[in-house]
């Protein structure tokens, strides 16, 4: 078997509109498409005994062991691999579950696809299943527990971080949107001008200043102190000289820690010894230059914790630590307490796995202990001086036991640091009394304390304290979304998009587009090049300063990583029509309805899918949309208008030489198409189609008539506002005119737009593209021949593969089908090719390129144009 490629899809995709996070794996069965499982001796043994889990696979039988009931039956190794790697992934501590498997137009080439939680490793799983399989099929051993450890470490070297992570659920949780923006915890909440940015547990709302305060253990203690928090007695130094003092001022015992230091680096606790404290003094040294020295308080080790100001969670931390038994080593009850199925590999459990150090070394020697030592029965040996879950301590919920004036204390500390979020380490034999009565102390204040202790304790209630956070950062009213309007379809997506753009524009607001030939926000282009995918939309969506979304979405972005967000309020599908076809398995153009579906499925439900009523692949999307519906056509006794309609429905039609709103049996008709510069007089048909698109689109997000019709005046179609679409250049005794189309129906509508030119000659430049199907090749070839009189091919570009000479052959085939003695000039240098044209055109005649044929066309006729003029 053979991998043929792994693509990752992270947003709504062909294979479901829910599940955003799919690996699809494109896979070569070779000799395995001839033998199922039911013809291979001893599989389903094989199998159940490397991944005894898989019982649980419920498969199309609907009940536990229905998967392992298909394998004797006899199912495809593609079926089977796609099993393996939802379960490797499963036992590497990511839970999921969702598959499909299906046969591509080409035999033995199938499409598996299967769910992932952490982009790695779930490629990880796709290559080691395959790989598995072709073990258990030729019966050779195979070490699945390297897999599973090398996914755990992909998943920790991936994931988001528990208290990441339990934000981002929780702002899921309320259908807010997010985007990782780095590979580490920076994460967006919302979109455009509505986000709001965190780090870790920091937020935007995290003062700087007090940051900085909390980073100095020294300058906190100091204001706690001025503002009466009880704080533990200490001093700061930075040299060994300083240390006799520092002891005899503070006096045994003594902690140490770093002054800047974190997640307990560096501490060491209970020092009773001049030669301990020299120790202590150089293992601190290594984490900071200066040394915090204070009076060590007995008792026990409290984090409160405190989200704007308000006190949601405290928990009891008991360091890592084992019971003897008067039989086992240190090392034996350690590895023991490490089989608890509650800790596991870095953030996978509630509790993480306890490792040997310094710290545990240095503190078994205080007790003359090494890891071979038994202890006696019942004693606790601590095996870290912190109670850091990250290194094996344990939690206990005391949230419901805070004594009310503890609560104040630790909500005027966060005001007094100035923490939005802040992280209270507290020492006291409780937070039942007063810290003032019990003797109790704060011992530091942490920015961007860890949720985790909080959110799964080892003993009490879980807390959610990401919710507050979202409270917090979305308070009641404020939204986290903006306007998304994404726009699909075969041709006039780019045209539709800009006019939707410029409407939304020219109301005000600040809009960011994607279209096929850049990257725009308001009139400034930020990038070049076909910008139709998910990395352009979430590019547009990332942008503090875009307050509108309009969205071009084609079909490659979708097939190949999915969509770029997760919903959208109004999605548009202009027409589907032949194009594509015959690439990435879409040879029908049911299966390219399919994938424009994908944007209709994203639109909310309250949202509208405007669609074009004279396209039937588009009312077959209508059939299955889960939103309002509004429809388009040129023909307002169109069938469909008409039931739609008649329903109280909403459309845009063109009638009596108008763009009208349809509302029910009302009519608001917006402008006469004479008057809107797109159509060009009215002349271009699949321009009025545009107009209709975007016309309805603004009308339903809610734009008042009069204000799209005075933005449907004043989009002048030009190589600035649509470039390559309809391009006009006038020179003294000819004109130009470029258009990127490149299909069948594109070819149609500009040669019905060429009819209605008075010309003293037609002349067509044209290509064909590599990745197009000869038929379609062909078929643009045939149209060419019927709307030119003269045929220049320049095949410069877009070979895709193939040989530039086939496709000039299928080219002239198609044209001399049609035109069996006409002239047809082959020149393929662009630059060559466009001055052979200026110098031999005719007077009065009327030059047409097509589909891109000549590199950067518009730049190049408009410096011809310029010099003909003396500009």
């Amino acid at each position: 078997m053979k991998i043929l490629g792994i693509q990752v899809l992270r947003g709504p995709n062909i294979w479901s509109i829910n599940r955003k996070k799919l690996i699809q794996m494109r896979l070569d069965l070779g000799e395995m498409e001839q033998r199922p499982t039911n013809l291979i001796d001893g599989f389903r043994e094989r199998i159940e005994k490397l991944i005894p889990t898989l019982q649980t696979h419920r498969c199309s039988k609907g009940e536990p062991g229905g998967f392992l009931a298909r394998i004797e039956e006899g199912t495809w190794m593609g079926h089977v691999i796609e099993h393996i790697a939802l379960e490797i992934q499963t036992l590497a501590g990511m839970d999921t579950g969702f598959g499909r498997t299906r046969q591509t137009k080409t035999e033995g080439i199938y499409n598996v696809v299967f769910s992932y939680i952490e982009e790695k490793a779930g490629i990880y799983a796709a290559e080691a299943s395959v790989q598995i399989a072709e073990a258990l099929i030729n019966n050779h051993e195979y070490d699945l527990e390297t897999d599973i450890q090398r996914m755990r470490e992909l998943r920790e070297m991936e994931r988001l971080g528990p208290s990441t992570g339990s934000i981002v659920a929780e702002a899921i949780s309320r259908d807010i949107p997010w985007i990782r923006l780095n590979k580490s915890s920076l994460v967006q909440l919302g979109y455009g001008k509505n986000q709001v940015r965190f780090r870790a547990t920091m937020t935007e709302k995290t003062n700087s200043i007090a940051v900085d305060i909390a980073g100095n253990k020294d300058e906190t203690k100091r204001l706690l102190q001025d503002s009466a928090i009880p704080v533990a007695k200490g001093v700061t130094i930075s040299d060994i000289e300083d240390l006799p003092d520092a002891i005899k001022k503070v006096g045994f015992p003594l902690v140490f820690k770093p002054l800047d230091g974190n997640h307990g680096r560096g501490a060491t606790i209970n020092v009773k010894t001049v030669e301990a404290a020299t120790e202590a003094f150089e293992y601190a040294k290594n984490y900071s230059r200066r040394i915090i020295i204070e009076r060590f308080i007995t008792g026990y080790d409290f984090r409160v914790l405190v989200i704007d100001h308000k006190m949601v969670a405290a928990a009891l931390r008991v360091p890592a630590h084992i019971t003897g038994n008067g039989q086992d080593t240190v090392q034996q009850l350690i590895d023991k307490e490490n089989e608890d199925p509650r800790r596991g590999y870095g953030h996978e459990n509630v509790l993480t796995e306890i490792t040997v150090d310094r710290d545990t070394l240095d503190l078994l020697a205080k007790k003359d202990y090494t890891l071979e030592s038994v202890p006696p029965q019942g004693e606790t040996v601590y095996l870290k001086s912190t109670a850091n879950l990250s290194t094996g301590g344990t939690s206990i919920d005391v949230t419901d036991l805070v004594h009310p004036q503890n609560v104040f204390i630790s909500e005027r500390i966060s005001r007094i640091i100035g923490l939005d979020i802040c992280g209270i380490d507290i020492m006291a034999e409780n937070l039942t009394q007063p810290l003032p009565e019990n003797g109790g102390v704060v011992l530091e204040v942490n920015a961007a304390p860890g949720f985790r202790m909080h959110l799964a304790p080892s003993e009490g209630l879980p807390r959610n304290v990401a919710a507050p956070v979202i409270d917090m950062l979305y308070p009641p009213g404020k939204d986290a979304r903006i306007p998304i309007i994404a726009v699909t379809g075969t041709n006039g997506k780019t045209t539709t998009t800009r006019l939707i753009a410029h409407i939304v524009k020219s109301n005000g607001t600040r809009v960011g587009f994607t279209t096929s030939d850049g990257i725009y926000v308001q009139n400034t282009k930020l990038m070049k090049g076909d910008t139709t995918g998910p990395v352009s939309a979430e590019f547009i969506l990332r942008d503090p300063t875009v307050e509108f979304a309009v969205l071009e979405t084609a079909r490659g972005g979708i097939l190949r990583a999915g969509l770029g967000f997760n919903k959208c309020d109004i999605g548009v599908v202009t027409n589907i029509q032949e194009d594509h076809l015959g690439i990435s398995d879409i040879h029908t153009l049911d299966d390219l309805c399919r994938v424009k579906e994908v944007v209709i499925g994203a639109v909310k439900r309250t949202g509208w899918s405007v669609l074009n009523a004279d396209n039937k692949y588009c009312i077959k999307i209508a059939n299955n949309a889960d939103s309002n519906i509004a429809y388009f056509s040129m023909d307002e006794k169109n069938s469909v208008i008409k039931e739609h309609c008649k329903k109280g429905g909403i459309a845009a039609i063109y009638e009596n030489g108008y763009i009208t709103i349809k509302k029910g049996d009302w009519k608001i008709r917006v402008e006469k198409v004479t008057h809107i510069p797109l159509t060009f007089g009215g002349s271009v048909d699949f321009m009025i189609q545009n107009v209709l698109a975007a016309t309805l689109a603004t009308f339903l997000w809610g734009y008042k008539i009069e204000d799209i019709r005075m933005s449907l005046e004043t989009f002048i179609p030009s190589a600035a506002q649509t470039p390559g679409r309809m391009n006009t250049f006038k020179f003294k005794e000819f004109k130009i005119l470029v258009d990127f189309a490149h299909n069948p129906d594109g070819f149609n509508g500009i040669k019905a737009y060429l009819q209605t030119i008075e010309a003293t000659e037609h002349v067509g430049v044209i290509s064909g593209t590599g990745d197009r199907r000869d038929e379609d090749i062909k078929e643009t070839a045939r149209i060419a021949a019927q709307m030119f009189d003269k045929i220049i091919i320049c095949q410069e570009k877009y070979l895709r593969g193939r040989d530039q000479q086939e496709i000039i052959n299928l080219l002239i085939d198609g044209i001399h089908e049609v035109k069996p003695n006409m002239e047809i000039i082959i020149n393929n240098n662009g630059n060559d090719c466009l001055k052979y044209i200026i110098a031999t055109a005719k007077s009065g005649s009327y030059i047409t390129i097509l589909s891109d044929t000549i590199d950067n066309a518009i730049v190049k006729v408009s410096e011809y144009l310029d010099k003909e003029f003396g500009v």
